[in-house]
């Protein structure tokens, strides 16, 4: 795992000392990204610059050096990622005729043999992995940008003005753009919109005007002869969804389908073990982090590290469960239980972690369980994606059984049902709902947020309604019109899937990538950890998408065959519980310990002079969650990060 960061000056020719100077200044942004090793690359005949921060994983040797010539020197290679098949991948290269000698084991010298073998596409399809690349071609004259299938690996870029030339930059993270001395983008407000609504900004657009993320399984091409990027799509999602339902294996039998789906995930899990550092997995207790470590230890001679965070808050620790899984299992597991003040040490550290506004409030336990692993591992597999794959998340079946309901039901029924549901607070909903078994502590936010979007007309409208923080985010952002994303006007066409199977396709594109793959990147990497996902090896993914739905969903419980998996390494009983998140208690914070913090950045005279957000329904939510009379924590976090983000990147405003 490492950092990579570059700069192509796309209307002229630059000098050396200044190349190496403005990459030296973006590679230093991102140390923590790689620590072990430090590498620059210009031509200063085409105006480029690579730099890359090395994470030294697999082959430690100076021979893993990035950026990296190919053998006969007609690319030179920038890479954040792993190939983990790039071992079978030499060996095909070898039994088709490569004589020359390898100069290490790295996946980075494989990869670049293979694309003066098979070509750029034809080797990134072979590939098995998580990625970002900046890749120049000598011979084309042209500069390759690459992201892997599922968005694992992080890759901005885009165009500044600079002193009468038009810079291409290009990054891991955007505090390495920002260290240009071109970079002048303007914050953009239709951009701010997105993160109101969703607490992340969905791809491809960024918090500045012109910067965008490139899209997961794309590749992007530009130079001085087109200055326009190409972008190309070499893996998509919802291709592979929209052909998994017409390939569905409906005649497969349950128990064939389990063994197969444990061959792959087995599969991915050896694959994802490999490494020249110490190793080891995240583990919650839950489901997806059970099943992949118990996978790892089927697999492995000695106990596997694992590591949770707990909280003493009742409703928010699953420390407990974890330790059940351990204990099992057999691994070497380690737990440390975090106090308020710890986890609350850790905001003033997120407008930098994140780079841009970020409002998921998981991010800080997923900082602290990463900090936690880094003091013994220098790699740990984790369990995401297990819900997007096999239908896991509780507001799948809330959303279809709620539209299975209200689609039914005449437009002024409606109405009078979401008022009779605000009516009560979120507080009053759960004190009643306590005393049920399972019940969510946060069932009464559940219920006013479903109330709110009980006026859909479709599913889709019901699942958008239920994914957005603030429902009207021109309300909030001064000039924020919100621009189209996959969820409104370039959305695929989900028409042949289960309304169930729609919001999981949509979560796949948007919510696992944007925000979920988003913040284990940058909190693992913060920490200098790298992180892996096995459910994200692209087999399992086509294989989960050509399961019958009934294989996921059973008599109301989701992740059926994922947890026929688990059953066969962990009794069934120190596993079926209600699923419980990996949150922290922000509303109570809001009210005491953070209260001076917040109260400071939402001050209605910094907001107008800000000029950002129209300070009166923000106030009005503060107020109310101050009283206690509404748990507003989650629009007001969404608020107080954009505002912490701003002080500490733009502090003049």
């Amino acid at each position: 795992m490492c950092g990579l960061a570059g700069h192509f000056n796309l209307t002229g020719q630059s000098s050396e000392a200044a190349l190496l100077l403005e990459s030296k200044r973006m590679a230093d942004t991102i140390v923590h990204r790689g620590p072990d090793d430090e590498g620059l690359w210009v031509d200063p005949v085409v105006g480029l610059g690579l730099a890359h921060r090395r994470l030294a994983i697999v082959d430690l040797s100076p021979a893993g050096h990035q950026p990296m010539p190919s053998e006969s020197g007609r690319f030179v290679m920038a890479f954040n990622g792993e190939i983990y098949n790039h071992l079978e991948l030499r060996q095909r290269l070898e039994s088709e005729g490569r004589t020359a000698s390898w100069r290490g084991h790295s996946d980075t010298e494989t990869l670049l043999a293979g694309f003066e073998t098979w070509g750029i596409e034809a080797t990134l399809k072979a590939a098995i992995g998580m990625f970002a690349i900046a890749l120049w071609d000598t011979h084309d004259r042209q500069l390759i940008l690459a992201r892997d299938r599922l968005g694992e690996k992080p890759l901005y870029y885009g165009c500044q003005q600079g002193q009468g030339n038009t810079v291409f930059l290009f990054g891991s993270e955007l505090k390495a753009l920002r260290a240009h001395s071109a970079f002048a983008a303007a914050i953009s407000r239709p951009a701010l919109a997105l993160y109101v609504r969703h607490n992340y900004i969905p791809a491809p657009h960024s918090i500045y005007e012109n910067i965008y993320k490139l899209q997961p399984g794309c590749l992007l091409r530009i130079s001085p002869e087109h200055p326009e990027p190409v972008i190309t799509e070499y893996w998509s999602a919802a291709s592979v969804m929209a052909e998994g339902t017409s390939q569905r294996q409906r005649s497969l039998a349950p128990e064939e389908a389990v063994e197969q789906l444990e061959t792959l995930l087995k599969s991915a899990v050896s694959l994802q073990m490999m490494a020249d550092v110490p190793l080891g997995a995240f583990l919650s207790g839950g489901i997806d982090s059970s099943t992949i470590v118990a996978l790892m230890q089927s697999q492995s001679s000695r106990p596997i590290s694992t590591f949770t965070i707990g909280f003493h808050e009742k409703g928010y620790n699953e420390a407990e469960h974890a330790k059940a899984v351990a204990k099992h299992l057999g691994t070497q597991h380690t737990e440390l239980y975090v106090t308020p003040e710890q986890a609350m040490a850790v905001i003033p550290q997120l407008p930098t972690m994140y780079d841009e506004p970020f409002s998921d409030s998981s991010q800080i336990p997923t900082y602290l369980v990463s900090q936690l692993a880094r003091q013994h591992v220098t790699v740990s597999l984790s369990g995401d994606a297990g819900d997007e794959l096999f239908s896991g998340y509780r507001r799948y079946n809330v959303t279809a059984n709620t539209w299975g309901k209200i689609s039914k039901l005449p437009q002024p029924v409606r109405t009078a049902l979401s008022r009779s549901i605000t009516a009560l607070s979120p507080a009053t909903w759960s004190r009643l709902a306590g005393w049920l078994p399972g019940s969510s502590p946060r069932i009464g936010d559940h219920l006013h947020k479903g109330a709110g979007v009980l006026n859909s007309t479709s599913v889709e409208a019901l699942y958008y309604g239920l994914v957005s923080q603030w429902s009207d985010p021109a309300y909030i952002v001064i000039g924020g019109a919100e621009p189209a994303t996959i969820l409104t006007g370039a959305m695929p066409d989900l028409s042949s899937l289960e309304p169930v199977e729609r919001m999981m396709a949509l979560d796949l594109l948007t919510y696992l990538p944007d925000d979920i793959l988003a913040k284990v990147d940058r909190a693992s990497m913060a920490t200098s950890l790298e992180s892996r996902v096995p459910m994200l090896d692209h087999r399992v993914v086509e294989f989960a998408w050509q399961l019958p739905h009934a294989l996921k969903q059973r008599d109301g419980v989701g992740k059926w065959i994922l947890r026929q998996v688990l059953y066969r390494h962990v009794p069934q009983e120190l596993i079926d519980r209600p699923k419980m998140g990996f949150g922290i208690p922000i509303d109570e914070w809001l009210r005491g310990p953070l209260r001076d913090w917040a109260q400071a950045l939402l001050d209605e005279q910094r907001l107008r002079k800000e000029g950002y957000f129209h300070p009166g329904p923000i106030q009005q939510k503060w107020q109310e969650h101050l009283s206690g009379a509404k748990n507003w924590a989650y629009h007001l976090w969404n608020i107080l990060m954009f505002q912490a983000w701003l002080e500490e990147n733009h502090p003049a405003g």
